[in-house]
């Protein structure tokens, strides 16, 4: 992961004219005075009058069932300590986001500003009427302890401190796993523990509900071992405290099995780590930085099993992997507390998901090829779909089964069916190939750097750590446009096709592209004028291998741009065309529509080739593809030409790729109603499956679906990505938002990462 810089964070968390992360939408007919009038008055006045009656109706007619609080005073922020109520107000936002993209609740942000615990206890308690749940955040100890204790027993939802209790949840999960790893019985080992917070303390007795044995447990603070000479202890360390003769932490740490740090950096060195037991395990989650460097800690002893919470190394300790799931399945079951038996259900299920087999949407998300149960995968990692579908019903389960449910869930089939759905309307796969990307940063030149989208974009993909960026363009009218954006663009480097710093460099370029032209009348002089060209120039760095990818800006017609790369990339053997394809995440899932970008009317040919990229590029985005090729008739009912077209290529595809799922032609509504198009045309390849890929008979129709959908909000673009091309050479306009332009630029490095490992393996491309 690249660094963060303040710049990046700022710009944001301001981005895209709405401060902030999150925002409210409707989800009821709103357009006229009918749908406004059963909203709000009168129609409103019956489910109020219902839920006087039956206050559990609130579940059936309001968002209380799927609405979560996330409160704070600002007391504890992450690394930040005291910065007060206001101050924490993003890291509020941050919650309810992860909440959302991760299981699908609702979220409400609420910074209150009150330091009394008894005074901020009354205020969430008069709350809670409107959530379905409460998630108490960045409250320092011991407050926090009382706080959460008072709430549980006088709020009928579920509450809990995330920061005391998510981070037991998972790190009790890990500590099962590496035990087995480790040969070890979990009422045999001796734990130490550094730190003595409320994420210490709560550790500590989950460890202790899992079958630690509380006299095995030392416990240290910033004033060495926390033991029963001392007399400055409050309740909670009181607890823990130890009649053993020994005082500081080097003394602990002699002959433990496992040590947990919640403390700060570099209080462990090498020497205490190889004074403990024999296949030890260390969870140093001091935050930011753990308590012992992960380098020197790997090198004090090859029997370590090592977790942090950082992604930057394996086992990181995160509190994703549970919170979200385990108020999703206390929500769905009407849960009226979070109990232990619902934590450590939760523990159980994230410990048993790291033994299955990883899924390869998993294993490229961290561009990794066999991730599997062992000392370096002890967790689940974050982008893992099946935590939703895991921990979730795990979670309910643990509410029916200690009788704390008032909705218990009876078709729990029907259940992991609609937790599958809640996934689809997210950023899951741009998380994925963003950090695929950063994992090998290719070199991508970006052709209108004289734009501002375009100029930011390339800047913001480089702070990421994304590519590294090659502008073309005047430098002085860079730097000055740079300058009035406040962008940073040292170390960026800089061609001005009119001036190039490497004087054989556009000779060279000539050369080689009159040679490989000669036979289509293409002269040395000519080609050489040709150079002056951004989109030649740029398409030439590639096919020389000077650069790894290339982001042709467009204006309103992109014919130019294309045919520029068939002159100067060409497209791959096996084919006779190519074309682009948009990837739409969407609340209904993800869909992929072709083609959008490149070919005007399609004839049989043309069409085959689209079919046949589409397939291969939804295969290398980790989804199997199910293919609907749409028009205004339904399997030949119209024997116009275009509808014959489509009609012609279905046979063909079906015939050469038996065991593909695609059908048509159809029109759209029946391609996106499975129960409709099951209903009314039964023999249907499709029947029983959902289409998530759409082609489209011409380019007029498949640009028009695509942009109408996103300028109605139905979903997010990843596009136009071309397919066929030998190089990774993209297009898109101009004036397309700067997110859309470092997406794009995302993929063109996915492209090259790909290109490399082909030509380094020529066997390794399938083309079908």
């Amino acid at each position: 992961m690249s660094k963060v810089t303040k710049e990046m964070a700022l710009d944001y968390h301001r981005m895209g004219g709405k401060p902030g992360k999150i925002e409210i939408v409707p989800t009821k007919p709103y357009s006229t005075q009918a749908d406004l009038a059963l909203a709000y008055s009168p129609g409103v006045a019956y489910p109020c009058l219902d839920i006087e009656q039956d206050p559990q109706d609130a579940y059936e007619y309001t968002n209380k069932g799927n609405l979560v609080a996330v409160i704070s005073n600002g007391t504890a922020v992450l690394g930040l300590g005291d910065i007060g109520a206001l101050a924490g107000k993003p890291v509020m936002e941050g919650k309810a986001l992860l909440f959302k993209i991760f299981a699908g609740i609702d979220c409400f942000d609420i910074e209150i500003n009150e330091k009394d615990p008894k005074k901020f206890i009354e205020i969430v308690k008069a709350l809670s009427p409107t959530f379905g749940g409460i998630n108490l955040e960045d409250i320092k100890a011991p407050e926090c302890f009382e706080i959460e204790q008072t709430l549980k027993a006088e709020c009928n939802i579920p509450v809990m401190h995330d920061d005391q209790h998510g981070t037991a949840i998972i790190s009790g999960a890990g500590l099962l796993n590496a035990l087995e790893i480790q040969g070890k019985k979990i009422e045999d080992i001796k734990l130490v523990v550094n730190g003595a917070g409320a994420a210490a303390v709560s550790c500590t007795k989950l460890y202790i509900a899992l079958g630690v044995n509380p006299k095995n447990i030392v416990m240290c603070d910033s004033k060495g071992v926390i033991n029963t000479e001392r007399k400055d202890l409050n309740k909670q360390k009181s607890e823990f405290a130890t009649d053993r003769p020994i005082h500081t932490l080097a003394e602990a740490m002699v002959g433990a099995d496992v040590f947990l740090g919640l403390s700060v950096k570099d209080v462990v060195t090498p020497e205490m780590l190889q004074s403990m037991a024999p296949k030890p395990i260390v969870f140093a989650l001091a935050n930011p930085d753990p308590e012992i460097a992960y380098d020197k800690a790997m090198a004090s002893r090859k029997d370590l099993i090592f977790a942090t919470g950082r992604s930057d190394y394996p086992n990181q300790i995160n509190n994703v992997l549970g919170f979200p799931y385990i108020f999703r399945g206390a929500l769905d079951s009407g849960a009226t507390v979070i109990n232990e038996e619902m934590k450590l259900a939760a523990v159980r299920a994230i410990a048993d998901l790291a033994k299955l087999p990883v899924p390869s949407v998993v294993n490229a998300a961290y561009n990794m090829t066999n991730l599997k149960f062992g000392p370096d995968y002890i967790l689940p990692k974050p982008l893992d779909p099946r935590l939703l579908t895991t921990v979730a019903p795990a979670v309910a389960r643990g509410a029916m089964e200690s009788g704390v449910a008032r909705r218990p869930i009876t078709d729990w089939a029907a259940y992991e069916t609609r937790l599958r759905q809640l996934m689809g309307y997210d950023n899951k796969l741009t998380r994925r190939f963003a950090d695929q990307a950063r994992s090998n940063p290719k070199r991508v030149v970006f052709g209108e750097a004289n734009t501002d989208n375009t100029l930011r974009a390339a800047v913001s993909a480089r702070n990421q750590g994304i590519c590294i960026p090659i502008l073309l363009g005047n430098e002085e009218m860079i730097a000055k446009r740079a300058e009035r954006l406040g962008l940073d663009i040292e170390g960026i480097e800089i061609i001005n096709l009119r001036h190039d710093r490497e004087a054989d460099r556009r000779h060279r370029f000539a050369t080689e592209l009159s040679s490989k032209r000669q036979r289509h009348g293409l002269t040395y002089r000519e080609a050489l004028e040709k150079m002056f060209d951004r989109n030649y120039f740029g398409m030439m760095l590639v096919e020389s291998g000077e650069a790894d990818a290339f982001i042709a800006g467009t204006y309103s017609a992109n014919d130019k741009a294309t045919e520029i790369a068939k002159e100067v990339i060409g497209i791959r053997p096996s084919y006779r065309h190519f074309a682009s394809m948009h990837i739409l995440n969407t609340k209904r899932g993800t869909y992929f529509l072709a083609d959008t970008m490149v070919n005007h009317g399609n004839d049989e040919e043309t069409l085959m080739d689209v079919a046949r990229l589409t397939r291969n590029s939804v295969e290398y985005f980790a989804h199997d593809p199910v293919m609907a090729m749409v028009s205004y008739s339904n399997f030949g009912s119209s024997r116009e030409p275009e509808c014959q077209t489509v009609h012609n290529v279905v046979e063909r595809m079906q015939e050469r790729y038996p065991e593909l799922p695609i059908d048509g032609e159809m029109q759209v509504n029946y391609a996106l109603n499975r129960e409709q198009r099951d209903e009314a045309f039964p023999f249907t390849r499709l029947k029983g499956k959902d289409v998530n890929t759409l082609i489209f008979p011409n380019l007029s129709a498949a640009n028009t679906a695509y942009r109408m959908m996103l300028e109605m909000g139905l979903g997010d673009a990843i596009g136009p990505i071309q397919m066929g091309l030998n190089k990774p050479v993209h297009f898109i306009g101009v004036d397309q938002p700067v997110r859309d332009i470092i997406n794009l630029a995302t993929i063109a490095v996915l492209d090259a990462a790909v290109l490399e490992k082909i030509n380094a393996n020529p066997s390794a491309r399938q083309e079908k």
